[in-house]
């Protein structure tokens, strides 16, 4: 384990279902619910045979997918049962589930209310018709407006997904999905950019000249219209791709991005404890199989000194938080921050960083370029440290 403070961590739930595909989707899912009921067993004895790996009070229970929402009341009662029994948890935990639109009836809402979870993610992705049947999701434009009106009523700390890039998206389209995410009044908005990841659909699409490539330089313009015009409504751009009114940022997120350990349960689930990742195995029947046998399914990755820099410029630099020169030192010692000084010269010169209080933080006009630039500051290996630091 490395050296970072833990008070509390995270627990991840992943859920490998979904009714059916979305063409850019590249996370581990299955759309046959065959095994759902095994899976969610399996899932409960997983939390047992890991309950010592970590020993912090839980914070944040966070469920994802696939599709946590075709989740019934009972696999909720379950999983909430198990996590509850076997671990310690704050008084006010923030657990959220992530769900499609088309499953929020208002009795399933009124279900979600009255068990452990306090926020929603809801995908609604556009407010267009013909963006939703590019991308292949399963609801419509009626059913994302009329499910966070009624989540509304049910819940009152609420974020919805959004999707630019898309394309054919104009710019008017995206001004108007994102005028109606401010006019439904939700106080949390996370925002992506279409990715076109390897093997899927959209992928395939793309090369066969059904649906036009991706344009990076729309996807900026979008990106930039989306940070002004949240950030005039009251909106926090606290995190690259995530924007919350006052008290609403995402706690399980932040906790990520500051380093936090969290435990990750269920097919393709990742987990973080310092100074060493987890995962789990990618395959419903195979974890099941090798749970109800009492092993677990997971490889296992030790984190190198360089690993935990690298990967604390990249989380950091994400976040409004930015990198604290003086956190690098105290954890890495003075020649990885001497090393980070000596590559940041150049982004500095170009407008792209800057140091406010010893705090490294991407200006405006590099924050679309987050990315790239955390990566034009990783350490490669401990020599590049040694031919660039005394």
């Amino acid at each position: 384990m490395d050296n970072i403070t833990n008070e509390t961590m995270s627990i991840y739930i992943h859920i490998p279902f979904c009714k059916q595909a979305c063409h850019y989707c590249d996370f581990h899912f299955s759309t046959s619910l065959k095994h759902k009921s095994n899976l969610i067993l399996a899932i409960c004895k997983e939390l047992k045979l890991r309950k010592n790996e970590l020993n912090y009070p839980v914070q944040n229970i966070y469920f994802g997918g696939g599709t946590p929402s075709l989740l019934n009341e009972t696999e909720l009662h379950q999983i909430f049962g198990t996590i509850f029994d076997l671990f310690e948890v704050v008084e006010n935990p923030e657990i959220t589930l992530e769900a499609n639109p088309d499953d929020l009836s208002e009795d399933y809402l009124k279900m979600l209310s009255q068990s452990k979870v306090n926020r929603l993610s809801i995908g609604v992705q556009s407010f267009f018709e013909d963006d939703l049947t590019l991308m292949n999701r399963a609801h419509n434009t009626s059913e994302a407006i009329k499910s966070i009106q009624l989540a509304k009523k049910y819940f009152d700390n609420i974020s919805i997904d959004l999707i630019y890039g898309i394309p054919k998206m104009s710019k008017e389209k995206w001004e108007n999905n994102i005028q109606q995410a401010i006019d439904l009044d939700v106080p949390h908005i996370s925002s992506y950019a279409l990715t076109v990841e390897p093997n899927t659909a959209l992928d395939y699409f793309i090369k066969k000249e059904v649906i036009p490539p991706v344009d990076d330089d729309l996807a900026k313009e979008h990106f930039e219209y989306l940070i002004k015009k949240l950030t005039t409504n009251g909106f926090e751009h606290y995190e690259f791709s995530n924007f919350g009114k006052p008290n609403y940022h995402s706690q399980n997120n932040t906790a990520y991005w500051t380093g936090k350990y969290y435990l990750g349960i269920g097919p393709s689930a990742h987990s973080y404890l310092g100074g060493e990742r987890r995962w789990n195995i990618s395959h419903n029947l195979n974890y099941i199989k090798a749970i109800e046998q009492d092993e677990l399914p997971l490889t296992k990755e030790k984190l190198t000194k360089t690993d935990q820099y690298n990967e604390m410029i990249m989380t950091r630099l994400r976040t409004q938080l930015g990198v604290d020169l003086n956190e690098i030192e105290r954890k890495f010692g003075l020649k990885f921050r001497a090393y980070l000084m000596d590559q940041i010269t150049n982004l500095q010169k170009d407008g792209l960083l800057e140091i406010k209080n010893e705090t490294l933080h991407i200006t405006p006009k590099g924050k679309f370029l987050s990315d790239g630039i955390a990566s034009e500051l990783f350490l490669l290996d401990l020599s590049s440290l040694k031919k660039n630091t005394h």
